[in-house]
């Protein structure tokens, strides 16, 4: 029971504070569901659309995996955030064609940085460790603004930064609720959470996609 209670404190911050990002940028107005999509597409646009799709369903299924490994000490762990590692990569190189190899491997290597940071933040919540919980937060979530300041710097017609800054840090939040409550053993408030962290993410898939598409419309004819 100590070690249970052990716990608590560190878990509360961590949620506390990714509720509060979470708030704070949904305060800006601007919505995250998908934009509008044209009756009818091009095959072209599809494969883009449904190629985002998975690259970030990949996203979030291998946090998903990497949270209950990590939460168990799991001897996959290593491997799996392996893993995790490669889509960061892949979703990188996907965004090359369109904005070029320096944009795409600053990107990867932001995403990159965002599940290490994550990593550090499920061990010190793990280990009750409060401080390093505060300051892996906050690391976090400056991560996650240089994501939203990257991605519109590339697109700002289409990816607004404060609603790209808002999407990134909901993101922060669930993924944040799903493995405090891995952690604490709430098995289907951890799958509910992993669940709305899934909608988030094909939404904001298909908000850059789409984005593509509008910023260069000569080649999805």
């Amino acid at each position: 029971m100590m070690t249970i209670h052990k716990h608590l404190a560190p878990l509360a911050l961590l949620l506390a504070t990714a509720t509060l990002a979470a708030n704070s940028s949904a305060q800006t107005g601007h919505s995250t569901t998908p934009m509008t999509k044209p009756a009818q597409i091009s095959a072209q646009q599809q494969a883009l659309e449904g190629a985002m799709r998975k690259l970030w369903e990949d996203h979030v299924a291998w946090t998903r995996l990497y949270i209950v490994s990590a939460a168990a000490d799991l001897p996959d762990k290593g491997a799996v955030a392996g893993r995790l590692l490669q889509n960061q990569a892949d979703i990188g190189n996907a965004v090359k064609p369109f904005y070029g190899d320096t944009a795409g491997d600053k990107l990867a290597a932001l995403l990159k940085d965002h599940i290490l940071i994550a990593a550090d933040l499920v061990s010190a919540a793990k280990a009750g460790d409060s401080d390093a919980v505060g300051k892996n937060g906050e690391r976090w979530n400056a991560n996650a603004d240089e994501i939203a300041t990257l991605l519109s710097g590339a697109n700002p017609k289409n990816w607004p930064a404060d609603e790209m800054r808002a999407m990134m840090r909901e993101h922060l939040a669930l993924t944040t609720e799903e493995a405090v409550a891995q952690i604490k053993g709430d098995w289907e408030g951890s799958i509910k959470a992993y669940d709305k962290a899934r909608a988030q993410l094909l939404a904001m898939a298909d908000m850059l996609s789409q984005g593509i598409v509008r910023q260069f419309p000569d080649r999805f004819k």
